[in-house]
């Protein structure tokens, strides 16, 4: 075998399919450094997502690729990430000290939604992001309750912003931490959409790579009004298998697309249940639901979830499947989902407002 070109390694390095991931390392990553010498290479790789968990596993596919196909014996690989801002719909512009939001939303309450949202954020922290969470859901916000942190006021040093309080990695805001749990919030839909408008605007966010918007269930003027108010990098649809659920769940996806938010995926939830006692795997709510409703809309199935009962229970703990059991099934599903949501994202185009002068006019 000749030699192998500088050429003909970028070109291996750059069509070589990520596992797990459905895309290309050029897809997702850029070669910041190249060097031959003989049989040896010393490759820089910066990366548009976090992967630390697989890190090594991505390194050891590198590696080879390049002595099977390239006759390299000695490969070195130096892994960085840089998480950049994607676009938001063209009348906003990104928040200050957050480079991406992403929605988590469903067409209907009960699909476990704000149960994926939290374990995604947390699977996202666990790779190596720097993560926050914002609880949308004004009238039923559980997102306190489920990461351990019920009945805490956040702080504040102005007396006009709020500092987000910290669970498990997580800067994490919420209207629960704001109200009492018994309170209810009888509110209609302007005060709400000011309500977390405030929450988004006024939190001290710090330097996140991601914000996890776990949004209110429904396509209705509330959630149609945060769409086009709230600068999204994407959405993630959550539904079940069931038909019924799908029916909402494909409304919600219209519905972001009508606003020109990227749909980044589709995400199915209680996919199948895992018998305790048996061992038994069964569809309880159909099978192949999620997956002919992302080839109907031509989007990413993100992952299939299981419904298993120590999500629930671990949940209900304040410590979720990702922290409570991290080398567990649920939580590795949880973290190939994530990957895969991210490696949309990072495909998807970049934010250069931030780089643009701003043009100031005035009168002579």
């Amino acid at each position: 075998m000749p030699d192998p070109t500088e050429k003909d390694v970028r070109k291996r390095l750059n069509s070589l399919s990520i596992v797990g991931l459905d895309c290309t390392l050029g897809d997702i990553a850029k070669i910041t450094e190249l060097t031959l010498a003989d049989d040896r290479a010393h490759i820089g790789i910066e990366l548009g997502l976090p992967l630390d968990v697989v890190a090594d596993d991505l390194k050891d596919a590198i590696r080879e690729a390049l002595q099977d196909e390239c006759g390299l014996d000695d490969v070195a690989i130096d892994l960085s990430t840089k998480i950049t801002a994607h676009g938001v719909q063209r009348n906003l512009k990104p928040l200050p000290n957050v480079r991406n939001i992403i929605a988590i939303a469903s067409g209907k309450g009960g699909v476990g939604k704000s149960t994926t949202a939290v374990n995604l954020a947390l699977a996202l922290d666990r790779e190596g992001a720097s993560v926050g969470i914002l609880d949308a859901d004004i009238y039923g916000p559980s997102i306190p309750l489920m990461l351990g942190v019920p009945n805490k006021r956040p702080s504040s040093e102005d007396g006009q912003s709020m500092i987000p309080l910290l669970a498990h990695g997580l800067q994490v805001m919420s209207i629960g931490f704001l109200i009492d749990p018994d309170q209810p919030m009888v509110w209609r839909g302007p005060m709400v959409t000011q309500a977390l408008n405030q929450m988004l605007q006024q939190t001290q966010w710090d330097d996140l790579d991601y914000l996890i918007v776990d949004m209110p269930p429904g396509t209705g003027d509330i959630q149609l009004t945060l769409s086009q108010q709230v600068p999204v990098s994407g959405a993630v649809i959550v539904t079940t298998p069931q038909d019924i659920a799908l029916l909402d769940a494909r409304k919600g996806l219209q519905m972001f697309r009508k606003v020109n938010v990227p749909v980044l995926g589709v995400v199915e939830n209680m996919s199948t249940h895992l018998c305790t006692n048996c061992g038994h795997e069964e569809p309880l709510f159909g099978s192949g639901g999620g997956a002919r409703m992302a080839a109907e809309y031509d989007v990413e199935l993100l992952g299939q979830l299981p419904l298993d009962v120590r999500i629930r229970e671990q949940t209900d703990s304040g410590q979720p499947s990702v922290v409570a059991e991290p080398e567990e099934a649920p939580a590795e599903a949880y973290l190939k989902t994530a990957r895969k949501m991210a490696a949309r994202l990072a495909m998807q185009g970049k934010d250069y407002s931030a780089r643009f002068p701003k043009i100031v006019v005035e009168e002579s």
